[in-house]
């Protein structure tokens, strides 16, 4: 949850390159989904906010979107995830109902991790392809900033989590099921769904 909130509202998705002829070392560019950043020697840091949102291109607005998404998303997760821990504590005799929580935290988890990977990937993805393009001019080129790795990063947790969590459910529901053989067959002795001869109680005397 904390790195897909950094990675959203680090500027450093695209770090300026020093390649070839380009010898300006003292000013490194920073361009992130909210706003330029212009740092000169690591002492003096200068950003500004894009100006028009409409004036933006398609493919960052949606980035902007996901992120957003991802970030409330997160937050949900890591909710209903303390939410299925504490319910799971307190009814251990009821591993079936503790999955539903367990469940939805690990498919929110899920998601989360691949609308963050979505963008960076997409991100990291471009300024390698125009790097290594010769018709791009050497200023434009830009490098993977430390945004993405953090996205990378966050977006491992994210499905590891929700893997986790899902396994999880998997797990309570088959011991449950184990555990609570009748339950599993309830609904083939319901009383009317019984095809075989009914039997009254002298029979068994």
């Amino acid at each position: 949850m904390v790195g897909t909130l950094a990675a959203t509202v680090m500027p450093q998705w695209r770090v300026s390159a020093y390649i070839e002829g380009n010898i300006v070392v003292f000013e490194t560019i920073w361009e992130g989904l909210w706003m330029d950043c212009i740092s000169q020697m690591g002492l003096r840091l200068q950003c500004k906010f894009y100006d028009s949102f409409l004036a933006l291109p398609p493919p960052l607005e949606a980035f902007r979107a996901l992120m957003c998404i991802a970030v409330v998303l997160s937050v949900l997760s890591f909710l209903m995830a303390i939410a299925g821990v504490k319910y799971t504590q307190r009814t251990k005799e009821d591993p079936q109902g503790v999955s539903i929580f367990i469940l939805a935290a690990g498919i929110a988890f899920l998601l989360t991790g691949t609308l963050v990977l979505i963008p960076v990937s997409w991100t990291g993805g471009s300024i390698i392809r125009d790097f290594y393009d010769p018709e791009v001019p050497v200023p434009l080129k830009r490098e993977l900033g430390a945004a993405l790795f953090v996205g990378w990063g966050s977006t491992a947790l994210l499905l590891a989590a929700g893997a986790m969590y899902c396994h999880f459910w998997c797990w309570a529901d088959t011991a449950a099921k184990s555990r609570y053989p009748l339950l599993a067959q309830h609904s083939l002795h319901r009383p009317g769904t019984a095809r075989g001869p009914s039997l009254g109680v002298h029979a068994y005397v």
